[in-house]
């Protein structure tokens, strides 16, 4: 015998992204963007200088 009033009792729809995100966020709040601007700027804080500017410059004792 087997209760047919529930024929999707296991199975949930997934959600929608966006439904995902804004109930995240109810959660634990929008603490960060989606995009930071290490994500976008590739010398962000270093002045222009490449890795290789950096590299040189490394003390022995960090080798």
């Amino acid at each position: 015998m087997s209760d047919k009033s529930e024929p999707d009792k296991g199975k949930a729809k997934p959600e929608p992204e966006w439904v995902r995100r804004k109930r995240l966020a109810a959660v634990f709040g929008d603490v960060l963007p989606e995009q930071t601007s290490d994500d976008t700027a590739p010398s962000a804080g270093r002045d222009g200088k490449g890795d290789e500017w950096y590299r040189d410059r490394v003390p022995p004792h960090h080798g």
